[in-house]
């Protein structure tokens, strides 16, 4: 039977046929028992649904008599059940309008939040669907039909808006404007439609009317309310201003030429990636596969991510992936030092989606490339790759789809019958563009045809000839390139011939060079990651740069994008050999590690201050240099390698690239060995530590662990670099002792502002770990308030995080969800995706305290989504505990149960962070079990956390497994040992956790049994040590 709310209330049967339900009660009585699907509610609850809170006499027999209408209404097909517990009308939710609606409107957001804004429009648009008219339309007259309904219809406005989100992004925005339009004019003080119409008109090419949109919303707003117009519509509006287009739904590099000549192939690929998950596209250098593989991505619905492995080597191609998705190592200090394997990663962030990803030039990380997808493809079932690459990956799956060169027409072709070919055509498009004069026609088609098949119709050695059709005669173009191919044939037969044919084109490019421009050419080989003007004249120390560095742009040697400068590869590869020809790779190397480091070097301090948002992308755009100027040093200069990890520290830890910080520190690490230079023995401390932190199966943790406790107690010298005070707390711990505390301190203060705002943030973490919250609170505010003068937003943004924690558990609701809000905020605007997951997991944990379910549960769905595509397991299990405790308050225990399993099951890290969300869940199964009637098990779940976090310095998690086990006591009919334990756990903690339901609930039900002695029980369990705290709750402490 399938039941509906959204619109008049009505039963179907299963065939389809409608049931005739009854009169305006019964129906009321129906949406109730629909609204809670499959659960049981209670007879007051239905009481007040359908009379209101002064119910007449007789209320709970009219009931009755309600119910027995609406069983005979509905016969067998829907019983309705009652026990002690109240009336549950047996039905599956997915049969209820509702339920089905809230699901699909869950998963849309879902999907629109992973970037598949096709399948979140479907899934959308499959939701709004299912209205048939108001909600509850016919039963309005009852009291609780009008919060629902409010609800329901807000809800509904936010689902169809997200819907409109995404078909903007997938460049549907025309077909929303009248949609649009009449939300407006129903709802014109709502900000967020008015915004999607000034983005959907912007982005219809339509900017005059997007630019009139925004200020009749802004004179609405502002004669109505009061008020200006907020972020969203501000942005909408600038990016109008601007005329900026709205940003596609995929992730591929824009293109700045027409697409010529592989029509047949586009088809051709497009149909093998229907059949097979992975196809390479394969071919020489020159062919244009990276071309025709983001044609054919451009050509499909689903998310797309384009990655560039050119600029790395092997060990780099996992990390690649990872950045092009947006995955980043979280830097907090809570989450330990232990990061996860960067694989299952990928595997976690990509295995429940269906992605297109597309890895280009995989010739030299071939073997990379293919362990890594081998891995990926099994693991996530939605997965599809484009691949371009010289030689095949070989692995199991692949399919080929071999790039051939376009196709040339025989001599004596008519030129209106040889345009008809692709390698003519491409020929005469880019010529073209390059003189708006020339023409193929029956006086030039000759030399075309000749440069076309001298050039083996390969497309880059095409597109660099016609650059040269402004300055040469098309017929000296053709005489010249002939006679270079001439010579090249001369070579070694061993080359393969494209390799021949390629370097023809780029031998003949180079030697239309003067001298000066060839000197240039082969130096700017040192730079992977492109260049600016500045860094190029600097480096490569060619007299004039400036001027002949946009004059080998003109002859199609170097791109330009933006203010920078990138020769394509095979270019880059050629002129690399010329590099080493004249004998002046080394020096070339060196300049560019040393301008590399002295940016780095400049940059460190300034990522602590108010700056730090700026110096953060130009670091950005500079990061493929500075990886290769840092791999260069390890080699070949370890005192520039030491000084320049040293410099990135704080960067890898901000942007969340701990985890590459990691593994470029440990290749130093390895090249020194245990004893460095006594001058750079700070530096090498600090790769020491980078290294560390990635974690298990590194051989760095066993061997160094004792040397860096070694150099941290014999330092006498204050520290040059910062940095260094938070990489010794992160990965020793807080100090265990006074002596150790002293140690720290004595790291921290030589003055530095940022460092002076991180010693009272760490001795107030460490004060919280212990359960001295008023100490914590005070040095975590003298913390926040260095930092605000600062500007420094990644440790305000902790230290408000640790604050707020601390606020939430002494019932401070409204100053913590301030101090989270800001928290969140500044991590927003440090590009921060995955602590803005953490933080936005916590939130929901504070808003389920105050109990704010709704705000929570969007939070936790949010987390989940957020981590999904973040590949942040721990993250989302923390998520599925806090739906698992709102699920079980409201007597869901199936669900509650599953979910906290699910949690359990994403916690295969040891981990610090890990392991505590490990024993949350633990304890969150514990409370499911108590509410299930089973005081044994649940002691036993209880137990088992509490003995898991003895074995930390993690008060928290103590203190919530101490209050669990209290719960199992109540039950067991135990007030006295529950009052102990509940002083315990407030000893522990350092307070007692105001709001807490459950810890609330037990507290009541013992204050009940023991009356006045409870305070005296309450007492005697703060007055215990940790140890006996533990003997208590049944745990034999650790000697």
């Amino acid at each position: 039977m399938r039941i509906g709310v959204l619109g008049a209330v009505t039963a179907w049967e299963p065939a389809g046929a409608a049931v005739s339900v009854g009169g305006p009660r019964v129906r009321a009585l129906l949406a109730l028992l629909a609204v809670d699907a499959g659960r049981f509610v209670a007879a007051e609850r239905l009481i007040d649904g359908m009379y209101g809170e002064e119910p007449p006499d007789g209320a709970a027999n009219a009931l009755q008599s309600q119910v027995s209408r609406l069983r005979g209404a509905l016969k067998a097909v829907a019983p309705v059940e009652f026990t002690a517990a109240g009336y549950r009308l047996v039905v599956d939710p997915e049969d209820v309008d509702v339920h089905r609606f809230e699901r699909l409107a869950g998963d849309g957001r879902r999907e629109l939040a992973a970037g598949d804004a096709a399948r979140a429009s479907e899934l959308l648009g499959e939701a709004l669907a299912l209205w048939r008219g108001p909600a509850f339309a016919d039963v309005t007259e009852a009291p609780f039909a009008a919060t629902q309904s409010t609800r329901l219809e807000e809800l509904r406005a936010d689902v169809a808006a997200d819907r409109v989100d995404a078909e903007i992004s997938l460049g549907r925005a025309a077909g929303v404007l009248d949609e649009l339009r009449a939300t407006v004019a129903e709802q014109p003080l709502r900000e967020r439609p008015r915004a999607q119409l000034v983005r959907a008109l912007q982005a219809a090419d339509r900017s005059a009317e997007a630019l009139a949109a925004f200020e009749d919303a802004r004179r609405t707003l502002a004669d109505e309310l009061g008020a200006d117009p907020g972020p969203e519509l501000t942005e909408a509006h600038l990016a109008a201003l601007r005329s900026e287009p709205v940003k596609p739904a995929s992730a591929l590099p824009a293109q700045l030429t027409s697409f010529v000549g592989r029509d047949g192939e586009l088809q051709q690929v497009a149909e093998l990636l229907r059949h097979a998950r992975l196809v390479t596209l394969l071919g020489p250098g020159g062919t244009g596969k990276t071309r025709l593989a983001v044609e054919v991505a451009a050509t499909g619905a689903e998310p797309v991510t384009f990655v560039a492995l050119a600029p790395h080597v092997a060990g780099d191609v996992v990390q690649a992936v990872l950045s092009a998705l947006g995955l980043r190592e979280v830097a907090s200090p809570l989450r330990g030092t232990v990061g996860p394997d960067p694989v299952d990663r990928l595997v976690a962030a990509l295995r429940d989606r269906a992605p297109l990803l597309v890895l280009d030039n995989c010739e030299h990380v071939v073997d990379a490339a293919a362990r890594l997808l081998a891995r990926l493809l099994p693991a996530c079932p939605g997965l599809r790759v484009i691949a371009t690459s010289r030689e095949p990956l070989g692995i199991t799956g692949e399919q080929l789809a071999p790039v051939p060169r376009l196709a040339v027409p025989p001599p004596g072709t008519p030129a209106a019958e040889a345009l008809g070919f692709p390698a003519v055509r491409l020929f005469a498009d880019r010529a073209a563009a390059s003189d708006p004069a020339f023409r193929v026609d029956d006086g030039t088609i000759g030399d075309v045809q000749h440069i076309c098949a001298a050039l083996d119709g390969l497309p880059l050695a095409l597109e660099l000839a016609a650059a040269r059709v402004r300055t040469l005669p098309v017929g000296e173009i053709a005489a010249r390139l002939d006679d270079r191919f001439r010579l090249l044939a001369r070579g070694s037969r061993t080359a393969e011939a494209r390799h021949r044919s390629l370097r023809g084109v780029v031998e003949w490019s180079w030697e239309l060079l003067d001298d000066d421009e060839r000197r240039l050419a082969r130096r700017l080989t040192v730079f992977p990651g492109g260049a600016t003007l500045a860094a190029a004249a600097e480096v490569c120390g060619v007299p004039d740069a400036v001027d002949l560095l946009p004059g080998l742009a003109d002859k199609s040697l170097v791109e330009t994008s933006g203010n920078r400068y990138r020769m394509l590869e095979t270019i880059r590869a050629f002129c690399a050999e010329k590099l080493t020809g004249a004998g002046e790779t080394a020096q070339l190397h060196r300049a560019h590690a040393l301008v590399f480091l002295r940016l780095a070097e400049e940059a460190d301090p300034k990522l602590r201050t108010a700056e730090q948002l700026g110096w953060l992308e130009r670091l950005d755009a500079e990061y493929d240099n500075l990886v290769a100027a840092l791999r260069w040093a390890t080699e070949e200069d370890l005192p520039t390698a030491f000084r320049l990890a040293a410099a990135l520290a704080t960067y890898w830890w901000m942007r969340g690239r701990r985890y590459e910080g990691a593994m470029l520190s440990l290749e130093i690490v390895k090249r020194c060995g245990p004893e460095p230079p006594r001058e750079y023995a700070e530096e090498f401390l600090m790769c020491v530590l980078n290294a560390i932190s990635a974690g298990p199966g590194q051989d760095t943790t066993a061997t160094y662990q004792s040397l860096v406790e070694g150099y941290a107690a014999d330092m006498s010298w204050a520290p040059r670099h910062p940095m260094l005070s938070m990489l010794m707390g992160v990965v020793i711990g807080p100090p265990t002792d006074d002596s150790e505390l002293y140690v720290r301190s004595r790291l921290m203060a030589h003055g530095d502002p940022w460092t002076s705002a991180l010693l009272p943030m760490g001795l107030g973490l460490r004060s919280m770990l212990m359960g001295d919250l008023d100490t914590a609170e005070r040095s975590m505010r003298e913390g926040e308030a260095r930092y605000r003068e600062l500007g420094e937003r990644w440790g305000l943004s902790m230290t408000l995080d640790h604050l707020s924690q601390m606020l939430t558990w002494s019932g401070r609701y409204d100053e913590a969800l301030a101090a989270m809000t800001e928290s969140m905020g500044l991590m927003q605007q440090l590009g921060a995706a995955d602590d803005y997951a953490d933080l936005l997991c916590r939130r929901a944990d504070s808003r389920s305290l105050r109990g704010d379910v709704a705000g929570a549960r969007a939070d936790y769905e949010l987390t989940i989504s957020l981590a999904r595509r973040s590949g942040m397991p721990e993250t989302r299990a923390s998520a599925y505990v806090g739906l698992a405790g709102l699920a079980r308050r409201t007597g869901d225990l199936v669900t509650a149960r599953s979910l906290a399993d699910r949690a359990l099951a994403e916690c295969t890290s040891s981990s610090y962070s890990v392991a505590a969300v490990r024993a949350t869940a633990t304890i969150e199964l514990g409370w499911i079990a108590l509410a299930d009637g089973h005081p044994a098990k649940a002691r036993s779940r209880m137990q088992e956390a509490v003995a898991a976090a003895s074995q930390w310095r993690d008060s928290m998690v103590l203190a919530a497994a101490l209050e669990g086990v209290a719960g199992a006591a109540i039950l067991e009919d135990r007030p006295e040992e529950t009052a102990l334990l509940l002083g315990a756990a407030a000893a522990v903690r350092g307070t007692e956790l105001v709001g807490q339901p459950d810890v609330t609930q037990v507290a009541a039900s013992a204050r009940a049994r023991l009356g006045p002695d409870f305070a005296t029980k309450y007492a005697a369990g703060q007055a215990l040590t940790t140890p006996k705290a533990l003997t208590a709750a049944g745990i034999e402490p650790a000697p």
